[in-house]
């Protein structure tokens, strides 16, 4: 079985706003690393539709090679979508999740040869409640948001980790690795 991992970025203060931070090639290059060795990841509807911006780069790149590997990476991964309200994904490689969530990751983690991503928030939360997330990657950005949405904000119950591993970029930011502690 591979590791369902959730990979997030975050801003010190804990707020969860891909708008509110500015990654760098560093972090980029990590995220596309991530992506080539992975198998698949899960989105909810807003965050998949928020992914489609990196469709804009394939046709106009940039002048940033670094987003445009990411831009490559990100289109060419297979990805799951939960969503009530979308018909139909209008991407190539994404489909609409056939079961629920917690079904279809025990399928895939049965099945699957790489690892699975989480690559929202929803889907993080909502894996988080059944257990079911084998690795936590954090990356910390040297910015306080003062507002917006917190990563964990719907979270009621205390969930215990274990640091097994930190990555420093040159910007500040950091990704740190946790583990949950089951038992």
């Amino acid at each position: 079985m591979k590791k369902v991992i959730a990979a997030i970025n975050m801003t010190l203060d804990g707020v969860f706003d891909h708008t509110a931070i500015q990654p760098d090639e560093e972090v980029h290059q990590h995220y596309t690393d991530l992506l080539k060795d992975s198998e698949v990841i899960l989105y909810g509807r807003i965050t998949f539709e928020l992914m489609r911006y990196w469709q804009t780069f394939l046709k106009d790149p940039s002048e940033e090679k670094s987003m445009n590997d990411f831009a490559i990476a990100i289109d060419q991964i297979p990805k799951i979508v939960f969503s009530n309200k979308l018909k139909d994904t209008d991407w190539d490689t994404a489909r609409l999740a056939t079961q629920d969530i917690e079904k279809e990751v025990l399928v895939l983690k049965e099945s699957s040869e790489k690892d699975i991503l989480l690559g929202s928030r929803s889907m993080i939360n909502q894996l988080m409640k059944w257990d079911l997330i084998d690795e936590y990657q954090f990356c910390v950005h040297p910015l306080i948001a003062g507002k917006g949405l917190s990563l964990f904000e719907e979270m009621h119950n205390r969930t215990l980790l274990k640091l097994i591993k930190t990555k420093i970029f040159s910007s500040g930011a950091i990704i740190l690795y946790y583990e949950p502690l089951r038992g």
